[in-house]
């Protein structure tokens, strides 16, 4: 394992970054969080034109042939920008794809790797794979989702079967989507119906690809959580240079400096913790699992815990709509819920070492 980035992974982290900012700047986020939309058409087909949607898909689809490390690193760089969109659940719609033996299913590929078909996932229940509970007969899905981001602007939807199986669904007469009140606004969400839509059976329940793409789905939501946690650093530590109280920069206070230490002391070792957990992925290594849990728990907890410091390190500004932090201290809450809690990610991991 690389402990430090190649030059091919800087590139694309800077290229991200240089686009998101380009197409989703500070004043038109503000505007987005208060749209009732839950998709951004221009920042989607920004980054989608980079090649992001097609990072980790195989080559013959249109895709970079590039791992679960890359796309985490991708994905970190879109959380420290509060990009908007289902586009963690579009990645993992392409990753199911592609990993399935569906050859129906396998010609979305290549408008998945361009970011032309918008996916999104739709898994229900509390989360794990054995509760999801959408029924799959006879080519036919039938049941209610909660809390599926994205779903609108979605053409395509990987649905969780009873038994912990994995369909893909496509949008039509049969799927009815109604939007639901959310927290975080920049990634608004919705219960979608399915009243007997046909569906093309991925993996059926049991099979060992869904534990795979689950814990893929923990790296990634745990990458968007450590991306937006060094945003809400950065904020912090700017501020703390440019706001004087007593003809000084309340930088030099020391209480505050403690509080800045504390928070990157908070961000910097999760990094670590991030890349292995995706790396182990890719490396198919024994204590995957594990290590996608205590991703995904530990660093969803840090993302919240930093967000709250930051809003007590920029006092009253922090606390105002029009500055903006609160956007990630939503995606926080966001983050920390999606796919289960920390507490449930925790357990499952002492489970997995055998505690």
């Amino acid at each position: 394992m690389r402990f430090h980035q190649s030059e091919e992974q800087l590139a694309i982290q800077d290229a991200l970054r240089g686009t998101l900012a380009d197409a989703l700047p500070a004043g038109r986020l503000r505007t987005l969080v208060d749209d009732p939309a839950d998709f951004d058409r221009p920042s989607w087909d920004a980054l989608m034109a980079l090649g992001l949607g097609g990072l980790a898909l195989p080559e013959e689809a249109g895709g970079s042939g590039l791992g679960l490390v890359d796309l985490a690193m991708a994905i970190e760089v879109l959380g420290d920008g509060a990009a908007a969109g289902p586009i963690v659940q579009h990645l993992l719609t392409g990753l199911a794809v592609a990993r399935s033996r569906n050859e129906a299913a396998a010609a979305h590929l290549p408008g998945l790797a361009a970011g032309t078909t918008v996916a999104t996932m739709a898994w229900g229940g509390d989360w794990l794979p054995e509760s999801w509970a959408l029924t799959l007969e006879d080519g036919k899905v039938s049941g209610s989702v909660r809390f599926v981001p994205g779903a609108s602007a979605a053409a395509l939807f990987l649905v969780g079967t009873a038994g912990g199986g994995l369909a893909l669904v496509s949008g039509g007469s049969q799927v009815t989507v109604a939007p639901m009140p959310s927290a975080d606004r920049s990634r608004r969400v919705s219960t979608v119906t399915f009243d007997r839509a046909p569906a093309a059976e991925l993996f059926a329940p049991g099979d060992a690809g869904v534990a795979g793409l689950f814990d893929a789905a923990l790296v990634l939501t745990a990458a968007d959580a450590l991306g937006g946690a060094q945003r809400c650093l950065d904020m912090s530590v700017a501020y703390a240079k440019e706001r004087e109280q007593f003809g000084q920069p309340i930088g030099r206070f020391q209480a505050l400096k403690h509080q800045l230490a504390t928070m990157a002391l908070e961000v910097e070792p999760a990094r670590a913790l991030l890349w292995y957990a995706a790396y182990a992925q890719d490396c198919s290594l024994p204590d995957a699992r594990r290590a996608a849990a205590l991703a995904k728990s530990h660093i969803a907890d840090r993302f919240v815990s930093v967000t709250r410091a930051a809003i007590a390190a920029h006092g009253g500004i922090g606390y105002s709509w029009e500055y903006g932090l609160n956007t990630w201290f939503r995606r926080a809450l966001f983050d920390r819920a999606y796919l289960g809690s920390p507490s449930l990610h925790r357990e499952r991991a002492a489970e997995l070492a055998g505690w």
